[in-house]
């Protein structure tokens, strides 16, 4: 029976993990697929293959998902507390791709990780939600805005006296490589967030010691192929939204954005090990290149839109969690 449920979460750790996929390809290719670098078919491959390649790269977010948001009891109650979790994720992160507004898949399960164990009158470990998840949430989009900024003014004063059609070429060109440093960055961060709920799911049923943090390999691969999956599944919708919605992008203000969101990407997994968002960052530095040219030239409106999820996804989803927890403990 405990078998059993734990095979039921981790395929539901699994679909998550395609949804995240779907959900968040659009971080890593809206932006050279809107600028006409890349195909969109092309575009895809390119993101679900170097999403395969970051997700073997580190395992040190895992670790903080799977030990440092919440500390639930090791049996099948625990199981059911981040069954519930996975269950709010998940559901956010449908309704927010149905609306096509690019929320975090990050905060949802981190949301959802709360909501369940606040409703079970489990432990929520309050220094890593602040300290690795909320201050994150609110540094990386500043970093991501102020240096998509700095970056994209370097960029125009360097290239001053440049002919902008050549420019535009040559950039077109060096947009692939940040794309593919972007979805490298995504398939870093995103894909380990599922390793370690997984982790997570097998120490609560005994299947793994709590004192034992690593990632079995079987975990890595299997994460890694499902969000390569999902993110050749595209998410078109989101794609969209930031592509063409928020600002007109060109081949330069791409390459600023995706550079920079990936610096920022990699800094925060390898240095701080912190689950942060993709989609935050790729967003705030997208506005922050936008606004070089003028503060007009964001749709402040939809970018308004979209801080609102942002702002919504971790309360929303938790309360999903508490909701689906309730279902399971009622029926238990």
């Amino acid at each position: 029976m405990e078998l059993t449920a734990l095979i039921v979460v981790v395929g539901i750790a699994l679909f998550f993990n395609y949804t995240n996929g779907f959900h968040d390809a659009a971080n890593a290719i809206a932006t050279s697929v809107s600028t006409r670098a890349l195909t969109p078919r092309a575009a895809l491959a390119m993101a679900a293959v170097m999403n395969l390649v970051g997700a073997f790269l580190g395992t040190g977010v895992a670790k903080t998902v799977g030990s440092g948001i919440i500390d639930p009891p090791k049996d099948m109650h625990g199981l059911s507390i981040v069954a519930a979790a996975l269950i709010g994720a998940i559901v956010w992160n449908l309704i927010t791709w149905y609306f096509g507004l690019p929320s975090s898949s990050t905060h949802g399960l981190v949301g959802g990780l709360v909501g369940a164990a606040l409703a079970a009158s489990s432990t929520v470990l309050w220094h890593g939600v602040i300290y690795k998840v909320v201050l994150w949430m609110v540094v990386s989009p500043l970093i991501g805005l102020v240096f998509g900024y700095l970056v994209m003014v370097a960029m125009l004063w360097i290239f001053r006296k440049s002919n902008p059609s050549k420019v535009g070429r040559r950039f077109r060109i060096a947009q692939s490589l940040s794309a593919a440093a972007m979805a490298l960055g995504h398939g870093l961060q995103d894909a380990q967030k599922t390793m370690g709920i997984i982790v997570l799911a097998l120490v609560t049923t005994g299947y793994q010691s709590a004192a034992d943090s690593h990632v079995p390999v079987w975990v890595i691969l299997v994460c890694a192929a499902v969000l390569s999956y999902g993110t050749y599944a595209g998410g078109w919708r989101i794609m969209r939204t930031l592509g063409r919605r928020v600002i007109e992008l060109d081949p330069p203000k791409g390459f600023a954005a995706e550079a920079t969101a990936a610096s920022v990407l990699y800094a925060t997994a390898f240095i701080w090990e912190a689950p942060v968002s993709t989609t935050h960052t790729i967003t705030a530095a997208i506005m922050g290149v936008g606004s070089t040219k003028r503060l007009s030239a964001v749709r402040w409106g939809v970018a308004g839109n979209i801080i609102l999820a942002w702002i919504f996804t971790i309360p929303a989803a938790g309360i999903v969690a508490a909701i689906a927890y309730w279902i399971m403990h009622l029926f238990a």
